[in-house]
């Protein structure tokens, strides 16, 4: 499936968190873990706002925890949990925050 953002959006796919903890406990599957807030673009929208940052495929940005719309493609095992982020021309209607250079 290939998708393509519309307007000033971002498809991103979320950093996994990590599996073990700085002093070295793992974290079993059962434990609710943070999400990151953290990601990398994999397909660009053509809004102004994503020209004016240099928003490009393959940019490490972090983004709101809360911000965009989680969408899932793929079916069993295959499956694989994207987000769909707005970059606005506003900061505080943006969702992305930052990008990871």
């Amino acid at each position: 499936m290939n998708i393509k953002p519309l307007g000033d959006r971002v498809l991103v796919k979320p950093t996994k968190a990590e599996e073990i903890t700085a002093s070295g406990i793992v974290l079993p599957e059962t434990v609710d873990k943070e999400k990151k807030a953290e990601g990398e673009i994999v397909a660009v929208g053509t809004g102004e706002a994503i020209i004016r940052l240099g928003l490009k495929v393959g940019s490490k940005i972090i983004y709101k925890k809360w911000g965009g719309e989680e969408i899932k493609i793929g079916k069993g095992k295959d499956e694989v949990e994207y987000k769909i982020l707005y970059v606005g021309q506003n900061e505080d209607k943006s969702d992305v925050m930052a990008i990871i250079e």
